[in-house]
């Protein structure tokens, strides 16, 4: 499953919309005269856990579909590229591991906290 969420900066309209190659769903939250949903509402909190309800109603008993790319974009690394990019200079990676970072020591936690005080 695919999908991306969305929330205008005053809060008025959240949504999600996402898909899997034989399904796409779209799901809004708002108000027909434009007003606040809330100050922490966002489409990830309202309109996500309605689609995730709406796509396994549906999807119940659909065998998992590959999605497969368009012509010009493979899959490197973690990511799509466009192909003509493949294998140039950029980003390959943000560093990120499953390994768990070192706990900082006394110390340097005081340090990095003090930065913030100033």
């Amino acid at each position: 499953l695919y999908g991306k969420t969305g929330t205008t900066n005053d809060s008025m309209d959240a949504w999600f919309a996402g898909f899997q190659p034989t399904l796409t769903a779209v799901v809004w939250i708002g108000y027909d005269t434009p007003r606040k949903l809330g100050d922490r509402e966002t489409g990830g909190g309202l309109a996500l856990p309605v689609w995730i309800e709406f796509m396994a109603h549906e999807l119940r008993g659909v065998p998992v579909a590959p999605l497969e790319p368009p012509a010009g974009v493979v899959q490197q690394g973690i990511g799509w590229v466009f192909d003509e990019y493949a294998g140039a200079a950029g980003i390959r990676s943000v560093g990120l591991d499953e390994s768990v970072p070192p706990v900082p020591s006394r110390e340097e936690r005081s340090s990095i906290l003090d930065l913030f005080r100033r």
